[in-house]
């Protein structure tokens, strides 16, 4: 997942230089064409991850993306990045409405949120707006 504009710049680029691999790809004609056959699908996979990758933040950068399901908890350290990027807020603002200094939101994202309180991560939610809905659905009764 792509979490900063910087990130963005850096996949972008690279996924320009996958492009430009693959279109250049002939080149590799001297090879086995099993192995030309394994390169280019190897080029091709790794330009496609990219390119959704690219396409998942410009959508929530430009507010395409309005709702973001989650299926269960361990979702939602995603979800706040998301929420984070379609905010319109880079790390560093959403630490100053937090009172909070930019390495440590860089922290929480980079380790998706691990060993944060309960209280923290609502205190994220709230500073990004956003209302999160989650059931609990609690298990059946067995032989009772």
């Amino acid at each position: 997942m792509i979490t900063t504009e910087r990130q963005y710049r850096i996949t972008k680029a690279a996924a320009e230089r996958f492009a430009q691999a693959l279109a250049h790809e002939e080149q590799g004609a001297h090879l086995d064409p099993r192995l030309r056959h394994a390169m280019r699908e190897g080029l091709e996979s790794e330009l496609e991850i990219l390119r959704e990758q690219l396409a998942e933040y410009e959508a929530l950068r430009s507010g395409r993306i309005a709702v973001l399901e989650l299926d269960s908890l361990t979702a939602l350290p995603d979800a706040l990045i998301r929420a984070r990027i379609a905010g319109g807020l880079t790390q560093k603002e959403l630490a100053t409405r937090l009172g909070l200094k930019e390495q440590q939101i860089q922290r929480y994202e980079a380790t998706r949120y691990a060993g944060v309180s309960l209280e923290r991560v609502q205190a994220v939610a709230e500073a990004l707006g956003v209302k999160i809905h989650e059931r609990v659905i609690l298990p059946s009764a067995s032989g009772s």
